[in-house]
């Protein structure tokens, strides 16, 4: 499977422990396009719709919903776990989950 970084997909996250976010949920791929063309794993950020304001939390719309990507969940999966594939953020949204990313994991 082809996907791309920035790009939204459909991915079954269970089974789960513990706190992480569970259920099959959009999810942002983080990964470069480096990594998604050659590995069978993607870095992944789940979406979710609760109103959550952490800092680690990047507001985006998807599908005709107002929800958060959700980069204190950052996970690695098989891309078998993907259900479907969705358009890729918009520029303006990708611009604000670098520098949040950065933010969080880098400074």
């Amino acid at each position: 499977m082809v996907v791309s970084q920035y790009q939204i997909v459909l991915v079954n996250l269970d089974p789960t422990v513990g706190s992480e976010i569970k259920k099959t949920r959009p999810c942002v791929i983080i990964s470069p396009n480096e990594m998604n063309k050659y590995l069978r794993t993607v870095v992944i950020a789940p979406m979710t719709t609760s109103s959550k304001d952490y800092p680690t939390r990047v507001s985006v719309e998807h599908d005709g919903k107002t929800g958060s990507i959700a980069l204190d969940q950052i996970r690695t999966i098989d891309k078998q776990r993907i259900v479907k594939t969705y358009k890729n953020l918009l520029k303006e949204e990708i611009l604000v989950l670098k520098s949040v990313l950065k933010e969080t994991y880098i400074d």
